[in-house]
């Protein structure tokens, strides 16, 4: 189970170095999109219970303590369509900054403003 934090950690580490290190703005929100991922996975495994059963109740059963909490997935698909939304918007944005500066680099786009 720790290998599985390690990996989480090491992703969304490597997510936010793109994000402060490259200058390109889709290689940022690329790394943006890497970091979404490594959380989603954080939910993924804080849900995980082994030997779990569906959070379907019988009136007989006996083993609640065996049952999945179905919250993480939720919100595990609820930020799997905010990424979505997300990425669409940070990618729409970037077109319109490519349209009016010819360039995807924030130094030379500072530079071109001022």
């Amino acid at each position: 189970m720790e290998t599985t934090f390690l990996a989480i950690a090491v992703l969304f580490g490597l997510g936010l170095y793109i994000i402060l290190t490259h200058k390109n703005l889709i290689k940022i929100a690329m790394g943006i999109g890497v970091m979404e991922s490594a959380i989603i996975l954080l939910f993924i495994v804080f849900s995980y219970r082994p030997g779990g059963t569906a959070p379907i109740l019988d009136v007989d059963a006996q083993a609640y303590d065996l049952i999945v909490d179905p919250i993480p997935q939720a919100l595990s698909l609820t930020a799997i369509v905010i990424g979505a939304g997300t990425t669409a918007l940070m990618l729409a944005l970037i077109i319109k900054i490519y349209n009016r500066y010819n360039t995807l680099y924030i130094d030379e786009i500072k530079e071109l403003k001022g």
